[in-house]
């Protein structure tokens, strides 16, 4: 039976998110609890976003001390967080293949939108307007925005909204997406670890040839970190793990800790392409959200951090492979299979662990990055009373 409050939800709010039957009112690090007091360990971090756990204490004084001194003000003025992120983040992103600038978005859609819009306009600025293709791989999910839908595989996204962004193409195979780079493409988008497909790192040797070829072409490449980004794979980019030289990168979701905030790096020649007016956001690098990643991208870019969450990751790995067939992941984003992902992560509600479903039959976790061992003990106590459902 719905509460009154799910009653109302139905009637007031869209209804595209599906069922919702907790209420959440209160966390604090790697748990949550709902309006009855009950208390789950939660390993979906609001799906990958809240890295440093709930309640933060350093987060928490953070907000307050920045809410109380200036919130908002437009990108008509200097806005010393963005500066003091922007260099943070591009010398976290140069391999030592030139440098890199920022600009501030809020939401990983929109940080994907301004990267495939850049693509486009860097090509016409160095004298390729017929450069306008670009090509993604299959199992991509880049967002639910027309052009980031454009180049994310799931039809059923895309049922009823068509048509798409022309030139904007999927491709049906990994090895298919190196072929379909030619002398008219933009740019290629590639997840280094594809979230909503399950989980599953693409393979190197792929990713490395298909970066190489559009390198050959001049087309650019595109890495969207929203998911891996911040530490999430145990490196502060995921790219790192696969020896990649992104000419853009976009980021979100961690970034924020919570706090609504993206990022789009190029590398300063395609930086370029955007020239006064071009783009922009209204909300994007806020002094507020500015205040926020700078705190949360000093905690997670200490090596000693990243360390942690490789060495709990681990451990995380081997109780789900000693548990469940087909385990991938890198760090502390991982999938497995179950015999029927909706069932069970009703039963991991049910005994007080909060997942997410990325398919018929695959589970995703992606707990925050300052759980450690104990959480991983409890977790793996929990999911051995559930079994495969």
């Amino acid at each position: 039976m719905k509460t009154a409050l799910g009653q109302l939800a139905d009637q007031v709010l869209f209804q595209n998110y599906g069922k919702r039957d907790i209420a959440l009112v209160r966390g604090e690090g790697a748990y949550v609890y709902d309006d009855e007091g009950r208390r789950y360990l939660d390993f979906t971090a609001g799906i990958a976003v809240c890295n440093l756990g709930h309640a933060h204490p350093g987060v928490t004084e953070v907000i307050e001390r920045q809410a109380r001194t200036l919130v908002h003000v437009s990108n008509l003025f200097l806005i010393e967080g963005q500066v003091e992120l922007a260099e943070k983040l591009t010398r976290l992103a140069d391999r030592g293949t030139g440098p890199y600038r920022a600009m501030f978005v809020n939401t990983g859609t929109e940080a994907n939108e301004g990267a495939l819009k850049l693509a486009r306009r860097y090509q016409y600025v160095s004298g390729h307007p017929e450069k306008t293709r670009v090509v993604a791989l299959p199992n991509s999910f880049h967002g639910r925005t027309m052009g980031s839908l454009s180049v994310t595989s799931n039809p059923k996204y895309r049922e009823g909204v068509t048509p798409l962004v022309p030139g904007f193409e999927v491709a049906d195979t990994y090895e298919g997406a190196i072929d379909m780079l030619d002398d008219k493409t933009a740019a290629c988008i590639v997840e280094v670890v594809q979230g909503e497909a399950g989980v599953r790192p693409v393979d190197k040797g792929l990713l490395q040839s298909l970066a190489a070829r559009a390198k050959e072409l001049g087309a650019l490449l595109i890495v969207d970190e929203v998911q891996t980004g911040v530490g999430r794979t145990g490196r502060f980019f995921g790219f790192e793990h696969f020896d990649l030289s992104p000419d853009i990168i976009t980021m979100a979701k961690g970034l924020g800790n919570g706090i609504p905030t993206g990022a789009i790096l190029a590398k300063q020649h395609v930086a370029d392409a955007f020239t006064p007016g071009m783009h922009g956001s209204t909300f994007g690098g806020n002094p507020f959200a500015m205040a926020v990643a700078n705190y949360v991208v000093d905690v997670v870019r200490d090596p000693a951090f990243l360390d942690r969450v490789r060495r709990v990751g681990e451990a995380l790995r081997r109780v789900l492979e000693a548990n469940f067939d087909g385990v991938t992941g890198l760090g502390l984003m991982w999938g497995f299979d179950v015999d029927d992902a909706s069932t069970w992560r009703k039963r991991a509600a049910e005994r007080g662990l909060l997942v997410t479903a990325c398919g018929p039959k695959r589970i995703r976790v992606v707990p925050p990055l300052i759980i450690d061992e104990q959480h991983v003990e409890e977790f793996e106590t929990i999911v051995k009373k559930i079994g495969r459902a």
